[in-house]
Parts: structure tokens; C-alpha cells; sequence
């Protein structure tokens, strides 16, 4: 895994393929890991979107979420810079 933020595209996944892809990134990520970028978009709908703002909210790895300008991206900040 590379140092600083980490962007994994979630499109057409189901939640659990995105949920196994996120667990895998978490469990990858090292010290010099800052940020996970998760693209999953939003005009096909807001499963994936939810699915991650619920269950990565409270995870122990994950300071806090971040939603930006772009509806279609949450950031899972693991450490700040």
C-alpha cells in the first residue's frame, strides 16, 4: 500500500464486494497511509453511499469521514497529516 491517501473506485460493486475491498484496504494500510479515498458515486443510487457511511463511521481504524464538494466520494481518514 502506498504512503498518503488511497483512492479505491467502489463502481459496480455490490455493498459486499465494496465491504470486502474496504476491509482488505483497512488491513493493508500502513502508518504512512493517511487517507482512503472511496469513489462509489451516486447516480446510480446511494447503497454503496450508505453502506459506507454507516459501518465505517464507528470502525476503530477510522479517526472520521470526510465528504467533500463531490457527493460521489467519502474519505476514511485514518491518521491526520
Amino acid at each position: 500500500m502506498t504512503a498518503g491517501t488511497v483512492t479505491i473506485d467502489l463502481h459496480g460493486m455490490t455493498c459486499y464486494q465494496a465491504q470486502v475491498a474496504i476491509d482488505a484496504a483497512l488491513r493493508r494500510a500502513t502508518r504512512a497511509t493517511y487517507r482512503l479515498e472511496l469513489v462509489h458515486g451516486y447516480h446510480g443510487g446511494s447503497a454503496i453511499r450508505d453502506m459506507v457511511r454507516k459501518t465505517y463511521a464507528k470502525h476503530p481504524r477510522v479517526l472520521r469521514l470526510e465528504l467533500g464538494l463531490n457527493p460521489g466520494v467519502t474519505e476514511l481518514v485514518l491518521r491526520e497529516y
